[in-house]
């Protein structure tokens, strides 16, 4: 569905009408409520297209924000309300020169027609340069006037449809920018191979014994090559977002009440339905295993390739591959709210991010048109002056004109964030906002939770301090709860026939309720106490009826595989470590001394939490909090940067900038080895695209570079930058297993 305008009347009223249904179909709605539109623009090509589209969108009364993705060549519109008109988006686009479809979140972005167009360009310019260079030759070696006078028709003949064709995606990226009143990066090019071709038509009519037309031809074959390679390179950049296109199934089967089996695509599988998933079959959708058992391999969810077991009541993501056994499912969320859904609305979001430096990049590249035709004009005026020779000086103008590129500068940052996303996905580490990498790298500090962070998400429990007829009561209130501690205790008490009312649940404190009319409260003992009659229990974990004994629950536990390693890691680089958790003092300094931390802080609750990294971040301090608690939405938002792995709860998950779903903890190592070597090559390929305007425009105005160099240069500077983003690699570390702590030994609390 195309985001065009129409032509007039009723006719023009019946196709916005038909648009603005098909768009409002294609959006996501948000948090809010909002509907976000994902728009594929192939005419995206450089820095001055961001900041044409992303200064005009924002200005409409109908978008609340514009996004550009330039290696996706996509735009990310929210609309400022629900009912918020989507045509004037596309209007806006079309009238820009930027025509855009409206795709589906996890598309995949293809440059196929792109690049085949760009093969059969190249193919006729090489053929015709080929021909052209030949009869120069034969000039230059000293043919007569009238073998001389036939070679340039001939080269006139090959030259002008030659460039007419395969010149088409500057010309027309050029023309359509200038219609829409803007000069893009296509202008200049265009401009200085037309002035060459009509260089050489003049002195072909003047009887002139110097044409050109060999260097119009090579100008356009070279200036195609570059921009074939540049296409491939971003290509191989978001292979990542790509590839997980494929890792989408594009439906299931669904068993239906009567038990009879169908097929149906992947947009209309809906919540509640049963699917059937037989080995060698992707998981369609966020599923719960309902009957059957299988092995799966979860590696696009933990990094993990090794296969893990499934049986009923474990939930798997749309993505996992299942390799054994045939299951039934409940359908948990629709396609466009599965797992893969969000990994791939992550990994596209990674080059949204606008930190220092893609501003930095955004502004220069707004500057590049006006300063390249000012630079142009000028060595045109100044070799005019110094030397009275038109040829010379439009050659060196020409020069200027196609020497100086803006491509490398705006692809010196997002090329980087996207592969290092791409990278770190690998490795099962999803980054939900790309200036988190540029913050990450610069952390001096790591804030760490401690239950279901440090330690694995489901401590060892034990419930004999609570009497039976009790136990039934502790696993209803703990079935509210999505805390480490309720899921332990959940797991081991077999449901009872309780009745439970008011049940809610206080982040930091833990779940309180009315069981069979009896308020009753489970979570952090001195919580707990407030209620309960008698000496208060131990610092930890406790379960209580109001006026009645409070129970403890000890709790063991045991650190996430490769925490040690993450530590000295951590130390290595510089960054002071610390514990910051609601727990009491002795389970906490426990945990950290394992972890070898020494510095922990114990008992403090979301607030605290939250004014301690307040406190850290006062004086230009850079926090990085790793946490996975709803009582640690507050902190990981507060901080500078953010970590949760994937057990976390949802507004844990919500609020971190980074969510990782292996279960080891080196992911957190990792992150900030790959953020820090990301930020090194933005700096490497800002430098280098600043070093190589530095150098090529003064050579270019001195009359050095012939357009044929220039093209070269141009093409060569991108590809680069694009290049040196590639290195960027993150060797994952080999698996380790955690060693558990002293289990039972020491009072737990909830938090």
């Amino acid at each position: 569905m195309g985001c065009c305008a129409g032509t007039g009347g009723d006719a023009e009223e019946q196709e916005r009408r038909v648009r603005r249904e098909d768009l409002r179909a294609s959006a996501q709605r948000g948090e809010d409520g909002r509907p976000r539109l994902i728009l594929s623009a192939p005419a995206i090509r450089c820095g001055q297209c961001i900041a044409a589209i992303e200064s005009a969108l924002p200005r409409l009364p109908e978008v609340a924000s514009a996004r550009v993705n330039l290696t996706l060549r996509r735009i990310s519109v929210t609309l400022a309300a629900p009912d918020s008109d989507p045509v004037p988006v596309g209007e806006t686009l079309a009238a820009l020169g930027y025509p855009a479809t409206a795709v589906e979140p996890g598309t995949p972005a293809s440059e196929g027609s792109d690049a085949a167009g760009l093969v059969r360009a190249m193919a006729v310019a090489g053929f015709g340069a080929s021909n052209v260079m030949l009869m120069s030759v034969a000039v230059w070696s000293g043919a007569g006037e009238g073998l001389r006078e036939a070679f340039h028709l001939l080269s006139a003949a090959i030259a002008l449809p030659v460039v007419a064709y395969a010149g088409r995606p500057f010309f027309a990226s050029a023309w359509t920018g200038m219609r829409a009143g803007r000069l893009n990066m296509d202008v200049p090019i265009s401009l200085g191979v037309l002035l060459t071709l009509g260089l050489s038509l003049f002195e072909l009519v003047q009887g002139g014994r110097h044409v050109f037309f060999d260097a119009a031809v090579m100008l356009v074959f070279f200036l195609l090559v570059g921009r074939y390679l540049d296409a491939l390179m971003r290509e191989r950049a978001r292979s990542a977002v790509t590839g997980l296109a494929r890792l989408a199934a594009r439906g299931g089967t669904v068993i239906g009440e009567d038990g009879a089996t169908r097929y149906l695509p992947l947009e209309d599988i809906r919540p509640g339905m049963t699917l059937r998933v037989l080995p060698g079959d992707r998981v369609p959708v966020d599923i719960r295993i309902l009957h059957g058992g299988t092995d799966l391999d979860r590696s696009i969810v933990t990094g993990e390739s090794a296969p893990a077991p499934a049986g009923p009541g474990d939930v798997l993501e749309a993505g996992s591959l299942n390799l054994t056994g045939a299951v039934e499912a409940e359908v948990l969320r629709p396609a466009g709210e599965s797992f893969l859904a969000e990994v791939t609305r992550m990994l596209e979001a990674a080059e949204h991010g606008r930190g220092r430096y893609v501003r930095v990049a955004d502004r220069a590249a707004r500057l590049y048109a006006p300063v390249v035709h000012t630079l142009a004009a000028a060595a045109f005026a100044g070799w005019i002056f110094a030397t009275g020779d038109l040829h010379g000086a439009i050659f060196v103008a020409v020069s200027v004109l196609i020497i100086t590129c803006p491509c490398a500068l705006g692809l010196a940052v997002p090329v980087v964030h996207v592969v290092a996303s791409g990278r770190l996905f690998q490795a099962g580490i999803m980054i939900r906002d790309g200036s988190a990498l540029e913050r990450l790298a610069t952390i001096d500090r790591a804030v760490f939770d401690k239950t279901g962070t440090l330690t694995i998400g489901t401590p060892q429990v034990a419930v004999d301090a609570i009497a039976a007829r009790d136990r039934g009561a502790v696993a209803a209130l703990a079935r509210q709860s999505a805390h480490p501690v309720s899921r332990a205790l959940a797991a081991i008490l077999p449901e009872a026939a309780v009745g439970l009312a008011a049940a809610r649940e206080r982040p930091g404190y833990g779940i309180e309720a009315r069981v069979d009319g009896r308020p009753a409260r489970l979570g952090r003992a001195a919580w707990v106490a407030e209620i309960a009659s008698g000496p208060p229990p131990a610092p930890g974990t406790a379960f209580a009826y109001a006026g009645a004994p409070a129970a403890p629950i000890a709790l063991g536990e045991t650190l996430r595989p490769a925490a040690e390693e993450t530590v000295t890691a951590l130390r290595q680089a510089g960054i002071a470590v610390e514990v910051l958790s609601g727990d009491a003092a002795a389970a906490v300094e426990g945990i950290a001394r394992q972890a070898g931390i020494a510095e922990w802080t114990a008992e403090r609750t979301p607030a605290d939490k939250v004014r301690h990294i307040e406190a850290r971040a006062a004086g230009d301090g850079r926090v990085l909090m790793v946490g996975d608690g709803l009582n640690d939405a507050a902190a990981l938002a507060a901080a500078h940067v953010s970590m949760a792995p994937a057990s976390a709860s949802d507004a844990g998950r919500m609020a971190a900038d980074i969510v990782f779903t292996r279960d080891r903890l080196d992911a957190v190592a990792l992150a900030h080895r790959t953020a820090r070597r990301a930020a090194a090559l933005v700096r490497q390929n800002l430098a280098l695209t600043v070093l190589y305007n530095c150098i090529a425009v003064p050579i270019a105005m001195a009359g050095f570079v012939t357009p044929l160099m220039a093209a070269v240069a141009m093409s060569a500077s991108s590809i680069l930058v694009v290049g040196n983003a590639l290195r960027l690699k993150g060797p994952d570390a080999a698996p380790r297993e955690g060693r558990p702590s002293e289990p039972f030994g020491r009072q737990g609390e909830y938090a």
